[in-house]
C-alpha cells in the first residue's frame, strides 16, 4: 500500500511551510529594523559627543595661539 500524497495535500502543505516562512521573516526583518533605528541613533548621540570635544580642542588650540600672539605683542 503506498502512502502517496495528493496534489492537493502537498499544496496545502507548501502553502502552510511558506506562510510560516513569511512569519518567521517578518519577525526577523521587525528585530533588524528596531536594532538599525537603535545603532542609528547611538551613532548620531556618539557623533554629537565628538562634535562638542572637537569645539573643545579648537577653542583652546585658539585661545592659546591667541595667548601666545598677545605674549609676543606685550
Amino acid at each position: 500500500m503506498s502512502l502517496r500524497k495528493s496534489p492537493t495535500q502537498i499544496a496545502t502543505e507548501a502553502l502552510q511551510e511558506i506562510a510560516r516562512h513569511e512569519e518567521e521573516c517578518g519577525l526577523r526583518w521587525k528585530e533588524a529594523t528596531t536594532e538599525i533605528k537603535n545603532l542609528s541613533k547611538q551613532v548620531s548621540d556618539h557623533a554629537d559627543r565628538w562634535e562638542k570635544l572637537a569645539w573643545l580642542i579648537v577653542s583652546a588650540l585658539i585661545a592659546g595661539a591667541v595667548a601666545l600672539f598677545w605674549k609676543n605683542i606685550t
